[in-house]
């Protein structure tokens, strides 16, 4: 059989290790991952080995040649050009693969029992056969259901926090049929779990997925670099040691001077050619690589040394990474999770801190303190995007430099010379970060049209009529005031795709970025009649003969964050009589607390001046609740209800979207009008795509996200909103207070529950494999229905904390306590065991 090692990898993650070096030759026990790979071949008898090239091919060729010297037959092919995906590259090399064979991953450490795998294979005749295996925390791989016979029903790769139904993953490790490959067509860049598993699932091709037993760390990112390490010294992992245990747990290569005086813990390894000098002390965990210097009275405390580094006096190292040739002078510190890049200089009592990357051939002066990643940037984040944008803490996570870094990213990946809006929220932050974010985009050639403070719904309204690439949109952010969040807008205004998010994600942490000549920097303009042209949409879409002649009384509280001009001025010009409260601009952000007091005191506002509701507004115009004449707050569930009924019964047979986790009350008001629900995963793009992808949808969105009015324009709107309900009750000739005595009584409980990252996909597999299939939704998170009514319960991960949440939902009320009871303590003492049996953290 011949296998086909995947090393065309550059190891983006892995980075500052793998600037000058392909990710499978980064070392693991002083050997290369594709060595290790490599004799995992050799154990189960596969000796004909062809590596699949792209990035720094001649690294990996000129250290393995014709594989004589490892036991193998090596061949090789490199991608020239470009890189053709994973199975673009094995359908590339088709000719030399007639008969059954195996692809494996070149940047993973792994024991799997190979020979087994292959056996299961052969026994259930299957087309393509998946190594798979279980993990704390799925959320980075490939998620795979399989049925009783390990067939393959259902896979998602890399899902969000909030989709993980299971914690069998994909390895990336495949026994193939050769004629899977006439599946795929030649010279295009193509993917395995993207594009050919997906298709043999819809032919109903033979498709297994073995579930292998031992270790299998994925190298994706320098956590699990030094994990893997660590684990393989602990025996963790069955691989070859480079050198001979010259006692127990400790591994020395040839020709290596330890001084007498040196204390050494073990486990450890000590490679070649070394010298470690006196009353040097090494931790149990420390990798040394060959021709490796170590000055007298140095402290090692578990890290890992590559070849040719010189560690001078009393320099102390602590689960760092020290690369290749790199010198670090007397008494300079290295801390925890640090990565010093190849050849660098680090001098004498200069300090790394922790977590701190520098990248190759960089010179830190001596007595420097280094808190920032050198040269690439001052951010170590995995992703920029979370589930609703880029956010963090305003001027902390989110400053100028940060921001304008993103702007070039964002900017690079549009065409020179595009145009893209830019509007914000009335804050000073908020300014401040726009300007950045500007400055960043007219560096790379793009044009911008300023909106400056503008509400969002009129930016998503005017930004289909304005020619322009998307567009950015900056504000404080709805649920936490410390925070900045900064939206990207598609041509349509809707929230960018995921791929375009990754796309901007590598263009900033790879510094791919252009530079525009002076004369082809970007310009700013500031387009007149927005405002006209929202207005416009606006009215064209409302009744306006109907609004006239409601003459009604509306309080508006703006919470001192919105700007109120838009909307008084439409409903005045409509004969309404809007009372503005709360209109100025606070320079500190509203608590959650004070809110809550100003929706109290606008409940006695409402009263006092006997107005038809009143509203509060947040979130730039996005999200609002009511208050109906009496006083009485309608929001959550009881808003989203009372908007879907008011919009059905004036659009009998429409089509309303609302998220996965809305009350059944949803499905009863639109049987009364005859009406489709739509239920999407439970985040806002989700909610946006969906109702501009559906024919006939009249409303969108819910009580925390807001509502959607897909005619006027894609996003959320709150000011529409409050002019429609007026429109609504106006025709109806009912008040707000009505209106809510005539929804359904359903009973809808939330409670939440601390869940440990690592313990999700384990949670949503165990409640996927306890539960008949028929009775589930897997539209996001796990949905338990049963079978003859409204009741239901949801498990939704969060998609951004360490917990989950239940809803449960019933017209019974005893039904949703006792289930809430139930699955409270099945989760709680489902997690409870994962931590048990979870490993510590190294």
């Amino acid at each position: 059989m011949r296998a086909v090692l995947m090393a065309g990898g550059s190891g983006t993650r892995l980075r500052p290790l793998t600037c000058d070096l392909p990710k499978p030759m980064v070392p693991i026990l002083n050997r290369p991952i594709a060595e290790h790979i490599i004799n995992l071949l050799k154990r189960h008898q596969i000796t004909e080995v062809i590596a699949t090239l792209h990035y720094l091919p001649d690294v990996l060729r000129d250290y393995f040649q014709d594989g004589s010297d490892f036991g193998v037959q090596m061949t090789y092919a490199v991608e020239e050009d470009q890189p053709l995906g994973t199975a673009g590259c094995v359908k590339n090399i088709a000719e030399l693969l007639d008969e059954t064979f195996l692809v494996i991953s070149g940047d993973s450490i792994t024991d799997f029992d190979l020979t087994a795998a292959i056996a299961f294979h052969k026994q259930n005749k299957s087309k393509a056969t998946l190594i798979l295996t279980r993990v704390p925390n799925p959320i980075e791989f490939g998620v795979v259901i399989t049925d009783e016979e390990r067939r393959i029903r259902r896979f998602l790769e890399k899902p969000s926090s909030s989709e993980i139904f299971s914690d069998t993953v994909n390895t990336g490790t495949y026994i193939l049929e050769p004629e899977v490959l006439e599946y795929l067509p030649a010279n295009i860049e193509c993917d395995f779990s993207k594009d050919l598993f997906p298709l043999l699932l819809a032919k109903d091709e033979p498709m297994y997925g073995y579930i292998a037993q031992g270790y299998w760390c994925d190298v994706g990112h320098l956590d699990a670099y030094r994990e893997a390490q660590y684990d393989a010294l602990d025996r963790k992992v069955n691989l070859d040691f480079a050198y001979k245990e010259v006692s127990h747990e400790l591994w020395v290569g040839q020709n290596t001077y330890i001084d007498q005086t040196a204390v050494i813990e073990t486990p450890a390894v000590i490679g070649d050619n070394c010298r470690i000098g006196a009353r040097v002390q090494i931790e149990a965990g420390t990798v040394i690589g060959d021709n490796v210097t170590i000055g007298a009275d140095a402290n090692l405390k578990r890290p890992i040394v590559w070849n040719g580094a010189f560690i001078g006096e009393e320099v102390a190292l602590s689960a760092c990474v020290i690369s290749r040739g790199t010198r670090v002078d007397r008494r300079a510190q290295v801390l925890e999770a640090a990565v010093v890049g190849s050849l660098s200089t680090v001098g004498e009592e200069a300090q790394i801190s922790p977590g701190v990357r520098v990248w190759p051939s960089k010179k830190i002066e001596s007595g420097a303190v280094l808190n920032i990643n050198l040269i690439w940037g001052n951010t170590a984040q995995r992703n920029l995007f979370g589930q609703r944008g880029v956010q963090g803490l305003a001027n902390i996570d989110i400053t100028p430099e940060f921001a304008v870094k993103l702007g070039s990213a964002y900017g690079s990946t549009l065409k020179p010379g595009s145009k893209v809006t830019v509007s914000r929220d009335q804050r000073n932050v908020s300014r401040m970060v726009t300007r950045s974010l500007i400055a960043g985009l007219m560096s790379v050639g793009i044009d911008i049209q300023n909106l400056d403070a503008t509400a969002i719904p009129i930016a998503r309204t005017v930004i289909p009529t304005m020619s322009v690439a998307g567009g950015i949109h900056v504000r404080v952010h709805p649920d936490r005031p410390d925070y900045i969040l900064v939206e990207f807008m598609d041509t349509k205004g809707i929230n960018i795709t995921k791929a375009l998010e990754k796309k901007i994600e590598g263009a900033y942490f790879k510094e791919d970025m252009r530079r525009a000549l002076i004369h082809e920097i970007g310009d700013v303009s500031y387009p007149s009649q927005v405002m006209d042209r929202y207005c416009t949409a606006f009215e064209k879409l409302l009744h306006v003969h109907t609004l006239r002649n409601s003459r009604a009384k509306v309080v508006i509280d703006y919470v001192y964050a919105v700007s109120g001009a838009v909307l008084p001025q439409m409903l005045d010009k409509f004969g309404a009589d809007a009372v503005v409260l709360n209109a100025s601009v606070n320079k500190t952000a509203m608590s959650i607390t004070d809110r809550e007091g100003l929706l109290t005191q606008l409940g006695h506002v409402v009263e006092a001046l006997k107005a038809n509701f009143g509203v509060q507004v947040s979130a730039n115009g996005e999200q609002l609740i009511l208050v109906d004449e009496s006083g009485y707050p309608i929001r959550g569930e009881t808003l989203t209800a009372l908007m879907v009924d008011m919009i059905l019964t004036a659009n009998p047979r429409g089509t309303v979207v609302v998220p996965v986790h809305a009350s059944s009350a949803i499905e009863q008001v639109a049987r009364r009008h005859d009406g489709r629900v739509i239920r999407t995963k439970a985040n806002p793009t989700a909610l946006m795509e969906a109702c501009q992808k559906n024919p006939n949808v009249v409303i969108g969105g819910s009580g925390d996200t807001g509502f959607i009015f897909p005619q006027l324009h894609p996003g959320f709107d709150s000011m529409f909103c409050i002019a429609k309900i007026i429109e609504m009750l106006t025709i109806q000739e009912r008040s707000l207070a009505a209106a809510r005595s005539e929804l359904p009584r359903v009973i809808h409980k939330t409670y939440t529950i601390r869940c440990p990252w690592t313990a999700k996909g384990a949670l949503m597999r165990y409640l996927v494999e306890t539960h008949p299939a028929q009775n589930l939704e897997l539209i996001d998170g796990v949905k338990i229905c049963q079978p003859y009514d409204d009741s239901w319960l949801l498990v939704l991960p969060d998609a951004s904390e360490p917990l989950v949440h239940l809803y449960a939902n019933s017209n019974d009320r005893e039904w949703v306590d006792e289930t809430v009871r139930n699955y409270r303590t099945r989760v709680q003492t489902f997690v409870e065991r994962q931590q048990e049996y979870q490993p510590a953290e190294v």
